[in-house]
């Protein structure tokens, strides 16, 4: 097995700064492969507010309007309800 290098301060920081960058890379790459790939429709999210299929010819078709975005305020914590259990009547 091929031994796994010790990396000093310097060299760890230096690796540890290039992982947005990389990071980043990855999900262009990814994108273009998705994008590229014949077999793809890719779905996303527009600008204007649409759920759209974009098709490997570049053709952009919309699926669906999609509901304004609601404002919350950041550290607001959601609860879900509990559903109430259904009583069936025992006449």
């Amino acid at each position: 097995m091929p031994r796994i290098p010790v990396l000093d301060e310097a060299s760890m920081l230096s690796a540890e700064l290039q992982i947005p960058l990389r990071a980043q890379q990855a999900g262009q790459a990814a994108h273009q492969r998705a994008v590229g790939s014949h077999a793809t429709i890719l779905v996303m999210k527009a600008p204007s507010g649409e759920l759209v299929a974009r098709q490997t010819s570049g053709q952009i078709k919309v699926l669906k309007s999609l509901p304004a975005a609601t404002p919350v305020l950041a550290g607001t914590v959601f609860k879900r309800v509990a559903k109430r259990a259904f009583k069936a009547d025992s006449r």
